[in-house]
């Protein structure tokens, strides 16, 4: 599966939500004003002939036509300011339905993938003279009828007539009431007191939120953007997306903001592009950092509940929910640039709404402890916000912890990432036969590399490679991210086929040093 990385350019959060134009009201009396158009004369009441009552009109339902929609909304909320306001409504009679604003899709990466989408707006443009709202409906005039017709026509004018009776009736009793003070019941000081178990989501949030920072990274040409990042160690180390700093490594500025407001520059300690995990380091750390609990992931269940803590479209500090939709999901991602090389996951799959600004942020258990990084989200591929960056589709992916934690203490350590090898080339192309051990190797080299893992188990090129331990390999970025859950040197068993036969050998992973 390729997604994209979210967590690139985010546009500023508006300063205020755009607000809706209201919808006409609907009452007995005639359409109220829209929006803005304030004042508008009430049109005048159809007149009843109590002598000689009308006859029903030939057509059920009066000729009435809608405007157009109103434009689609995104998720990005850069620059909005308050929609106009549709044309007023004509005073025909009966009104005419309250228009629904439509909804533009959008989706992509967990902190970098592209996105984008305007914010909604309301009202439109009405149609033209006598499609819109503001075409009118002439009642026509009553027909004569004898016998039983015109004892219908009668008991249908008396019930409008009762009707309008008990309307105002209503309206009087609803004032007379209101002159007479508030009817609103307050609730005892007792009753707001809310006792949050260590279990729930509040408490969770509101003990993990001060141990996670909004990251802002700026390269040297002044680009970048917005991720997030969580409390490592003591040490003031903080661990976070690769993606998130790349555009900081090489003479960039970086700061890092808490929840509290206090903001610290930082450095990039190690990044590691491969496995999209990078450590950076606050300057003048202070002395009462919290680290993050950190769970296991190997013991994470499907089902289980989940809590994602980041800044989607830079709106920092916020928490989402959700489950562990799938585990050890292949994902290979980049950020869609052109210089930008994959990294491989086997992910942890969530439906905790994960948006660009999100990566590098803290995926939680119940409890509270962290059991991945939130680095991707698929995307449908439509952008909106006019940056050409998607939003959540409820498909996020987060990389286990246990191989981060791993990740990060090799770069706090050295500064550079090791990768687990089995030394072969294996081809990157679309499969679900398996991942082929290809005839060369990149730039021209052995595709088994020789005194290799893969050469002293006997594997040759042509092989395909089914299986790693019992995990089903589907194809080469499968293979890669499920090597690279293991540390060097671990013993793995290896399923292959060659020439239609199924073989079974053991192998012990070698290590590659850096991202070359």
């Amino acid at each position: 599966m390729s997604t994209e990385n979210e967590g690139n350019t985010v546009p500023p959060a508006p300063s205020a939500p755009p607000v809706p134009v209201a919808s006409p009201d609907v009452s007995p009396q005639g359409a109220a004003p829209e929006g803005n158009a304030q004042g508008a004369p009430r049109p005048p009441m159809p007149q009843e002939n109590p002598a000689a009552p009308p006859a029903a009109p030939a057509s059920d339902q009066p000729p009435t036509t809608h405007g157009a929609a109103p434009a689609g909304q995104g998720a990005t909320p850069a620059g909005q300011g308050a929609a106009p306001a549709g044309p007023a409504p004509d005073g025909s009679w009966p009104p005419p339905p309250p228009a629904t604003p439509s909804h533009s899709s959008y989706g992509s990466y967990g902190d970098g993938a592209a996105y984008g989408g305007g914010g909604p707006s309301y009202g439109g443009d009405a149609g033209g003279p006598g499609t819109g709202w503001g075409a009118s409906w002439q009642q026509p005039a009553p027909k004569p009828r004898a016998g039983r017709g015109g004892l219908v026509a009668a008991v249908l004018v008396a019930a409008l007539v009762a009707g309008g009776l008990g309307g105002g009736l209503g309206y009087t009793l609803a004032k007379d009431r209101d002159d007479r003070g508030s009817t609103t019941v307050s609730a005892p000081d007792s009753a707001t007191q809310v006792k949050r178990a260590p279990g729930t989501i509040a408490n969770v949030a509101a003990k993990a939120l001060p141990s996670t920072v909004t990251i802002q990274a700026e390269s040297s040409d002044g680009e970048g953007g917005t991720g997030t990042g969580f409390v490592f160690d003591t040490q003031g180390h903080i661990v976070t997306n690769n993606h998130v700093v790349a555009e900081a490594v090489d003479g960039g500025r970086l700061t890092a903001t808490f929840p509290s407001g206090k903001k610290y520059d930082a450095e990039v300690v190690g990044h590691a592009q491969g496995y999209d995990v990078a450590v950076i380091k606050l300057k003048n750390a202070p002395s009462d950092l919290r680290p993050l609990a950190l769970g296991d992931s190997d013991k994470v269940a499907v089902g289980d509940e989940t809590i994602a803590i980041g800044a989607p479209f830079g709106l920092s500090n916020t928490v989402t929910t959700g489950i562990i939709s799938a585990k050890d999901r292949p994902v290979a991602s980049s950020d869609g640039s052109s210089s930008s090389k994959a990294s491989y996951m086997s992910a942890l799959q969530t439906d905790a709404s994960i948006n660009p600004g999100n990566s590098g942020g803290p995926l939680l258990d119940a409890s509270g402890a962290v059991i991945g990084i939130n680095s991707a989200i698929q995307s449908t591929g439509s952008g909106g916000f006019g940056s050409g960056q998607s939003g959540s589709i409820g498909l996020g992916f987060a990389i286990p912890i246990n191989q981060a934690k791993y990740v990060a203490q090799q770069l706090i350590k050295t500064g550079k990432p090791v990768y687990a090898k089995i030394g072969a080339s294996v081809s990157l192309e679309d499969s679900s036969d398996g991942a082929k051990i290809t005839d060369q190797g990149t730039g021209g080299a052995a595709a088994v590399e020789s005194g290799g893992p893969a050469d002293k188990a006997g594997l040759k090129p042509g092989d395909v490679i089914t299986k790693l331990d019992d995990h089903v390999i589907d194809s080469g970025p499968t293979l890669i991210g499920e090597i690279w859950t293991h540390e060097p040197g671990d013993k793995v068993t290896i399923t292959y086929k060659r020439g239609g036969q199924e073989h079974t050998v053991d192998l012990t992973l070698g290590a590659r040093e850096g991202d070359s």
